[in-house]
């Protein structure tokens, strides 16, 4: 008796990015097209404006969407010293606001919080579930919003917090050591601050591969940077190699290069949590580099 095969057409996930022209937003909006099983909206800030709760809230009125991925963020670390209000609503009121929608409309939301949530005084890579302590308005206001999102608790949600993120996108550190290695002959890089670099390719194929497999009642927190550990100063003399840049790097202090705002000391994000629940594996962060620096058309 033949076989008869009955096709069975599974509902497409419909995705809203925000934050599409950042470093993340530009990594999803290129790996989208090999998502065909997702149906993607992108937006950035003229679309929606993080910044205008109003125009937050109307945005969706008319809309359904079965997962967010907020890549919206206030990111600029010195200004945020001198800019809080505006840093507090974008990166915590509107927030807020989108949780609650998520939680009205039954959307999952996957939210992008930071390593700056922590002091920096570890002694070992921090846990999800390791105390906050943000030392300065950025890392307060991100932590404002995963604390926001915790209170809304909508379903089928997560927050990742990761670390040091580079792409071929946007500006970032990688672009702006490789502009800074051509131009001079040498530079002074702080080497007692330590973390991960994070290339944004990896986590936004990592956030597309799990989707479908986050099922919660109420949001969890999980962290994500490439594997491995670096200071600035190893992460510069790792560019200029692989780049073939001929400019000397000097090792100082955070002390000697003073900013606005702090940073933290220690970076190191523990991954077993994502690892373990997603089955995902991690790439080292110096092979991640090579492939961003590729990308970019550097000769790695």
């Amino acid at each position: 008796m033949p076989t008869t095969l009955i096709s069975v057409k599974t509902s497409m996930y419909k995705i809203l990015i925000t934050g599409e022209n950042g470093q993340l937003g530009s990594e999803l909006k290129e790996l989208s097209s090999f998502y065909t099983q997702y149906e993607f909206t992108f937006v950035d800030r003229n679309t929606l404006d993080f910044s205008n709760l109003c125009k937050l809230e109307d945005y969706f009125d008319n809309k359904t969407f079965d997962v967010i991925i907020n890549c919206a963020a206030y990111t600029a670390v010195d200004k945020a010293e001198s800019e809080s209000d505006l840093a507090n609503t974008i990166n915590h009121r509107a927030v807020s606001l989108l949780a609650k929608i998520a939680k009205k409309k039954n959307i999952s939301l996957i939210h992008i919080s930071t390593d700056y949530v922590f002091n920096g005084q570890n002694y070992r890579p921090y846990i999800e579930t390791d105390p906050t302590d943000p030392q300065g308005i950025y890392g307060r206001t991100k932590r404002d919003g995963e604390n926001a999102i915790l209170e809304a608790s909508p379903k089928n949600s997560i927050i990742i917090r990761t670390s040091w993120v580079y792409s071929s996108f946007g500006n970032n550190f990688v672009k702006t050591m490789l502009r800074l290695g051509k131009e001079r002959d040498s530079l002074s890089v702080i080497f007692d601050q330590v973390g991960t670099p994070t290339y944004a390719r990896d986590l936004a194929k990592t956030i597309l591969d799990i989707l479908p497999q986050i099922k919660n009642e109420t949001p969890e927190i999980y962290h994500y940077s490439n594997e491995g550990v670096a200071s600035w100063y190893d992460f510069t003399q790792s560019i200029f190699e692989l780049s073939k840049i001929d400019c000397s790097v000097n090792a100082i202090t955070a002390e000697e290069y003073p900013l606005p705002a702090p940073r933290p000391h220690y970076s190191l994000l523990n991954k077993a949590k994502i690892k373990n629940d997603f089955g995902i594996t991690i790439p080292y962060w110096k092979n991640s580099l090579k492939q961003c620096l590729e990308h970019l058309g550097e000769k790695a």
